[in-house]
């Protein structure tokens, strides 16, 4: 999720940036640029957010570097690193609007991360995962840990 306080330029290089990392260590799967959206709740006081969606498989050496760079970058409000299985299908950006009254929070998007197991059960779903991961099987559990 971008800081839509920056022009729009500088969004698309930091999208630019983060999809040259998934290139050049790993293979880039599917990409999805779901636009400015409403926020379920406030982060540095904004309310809405470009939100960017990347599905990729690479090594734990990725994951690492993303999550120090995407912590690190102005402009970056929030992201998510998901393990998921590369038999999963891919998600379709939920239809932008504001939800009834009394919704659930969960957009419908499938729990690919882990089989939900990780989600606390008082915490709401995320809106939408910023970045999903395909891992090789081989790869140890430790690197599925989701990152902020």
């Amino acid at each position: 999720m971008l800081d839509p306080g920056q022009d729009e330029p500088g969004r698309d290089a930091l999208a630019q940036d983060a999809r040259g990392r998934i290139e050049a260590a790993g293979t880039l799967k599917h990409e999805n640029k779901w636009g400015l959206r409403k926020m379920a709740y406030e982060i540095e006081q904004r309310n809405e957010a470009d939100y960017r969606w990347f599905r990729f498989e690479g090594p734990s050496e990725l994951l690492d570097d993303l999550n120090h760079n995407l912590k690190i970058a102005d402009g970056v409000l929030r992201f998510r690193i998901f393990k998921v299985d590369s038999s999963s299908p891919v998600m379709v950006p939920p239809a932008v609007g504001a939800p009834a009254p009394g919704a659930s929070r969960d957009r419908g998007a499938p729990s690919s991360h882990r089989g939900g197991e990780d989600a606390a059960p008082d915490e709401p779903a995320t809106p939408a995962a910023e970045v999903e991961v395909e891992v090789p099987a081989a790869a140890p559990d430790e690197s599925a840990a989701p990152a902020e």
